[in-house]
């Protein structure tokens, strides 16, 4: 009874039990195979895609890793080259003044000679300095300009207007527009102001 059940059960569920299908040989079991044996060669050829994209991108970052290093290290370089010319122009620009100096310090002569070659040295000094865009701050009867003046003493005076430098101690020296030194100066105070 219980066969007859099932079958009933079986057949009431659609089910085709008289016609036998050989075990393992069930017709949807290949095509399912088939499928699925095509999904894993097609996933894996997308895999093996997405692998080798991957690596490509990997070779391609690392290269303009590379590169930016290198171009870094090249600007560094560059910059320092830069530098070590410049400072060669000026020494090389000063280098007549260390000949003049020598010279002068051999020749034995007498306080007005000696005078006269220091005052060449100097000018010469000077002109170098020029070259290389460096020029003393004019300071000495000029109005007190905290941007290129440091004062050192303020002196009360009526021969002079307020806040007038009336004396440079120490010259200062901008190159270009850019401040080198600023000017040690004595700076006048009217009295009663």
């Amino acid at each position: 009874m219980a066969k007859a059940n099932g079958k009933s059960e079986a057949q009431n569920a659609g089910l085709d039990l008289d016609h036998e299908v050989p075990a393992g040989d069930d017709g949807n079991d290949t095509v399912a195979e088939a499928a699925a044996s095509r999904e894993s060669s097609g996933a894996e050829a997308e895999l093996q895609k997405l692998r080798a994209e991957r690596d490509s991108l990997l070779d391609r970052l690392a290269r303009a890793q590379a590169e930016f290093d290198n171009a870094r290290k090249r600007g560094i370089k560059e910059q320092q080259e830069s530098r070590d010319y410049a400072v060669a122009d000026a020494i090389k620009s000063l280098l007549p003044v260390m000949d003049s100096m020598e010279r002068a310090l051999q020749v034995k002569s007498d306080a007005a000679e000696l005078r006269s070659g220091v005052e060449l040295i100097y000018k010469q000094l000077q002109a170098g300095l020029a070259k290389l865009s460096v020029n003393a701050i004019v300071s000495k009867g000029e109005p007190f300009d905290p941007h290129y003046h440091e004062a050192i003493e303020m002196v009360e005076t009526s021969e002079a207007p307020d806040h007038q430098v009336i004396e440079e101690l120490q010259r200062g020296y901008k190159f270009k527009d850019r401040l080198l030194r600023p000017a040690m100066v004595k700076v006048a105070k009217n009295p009663g102001r």
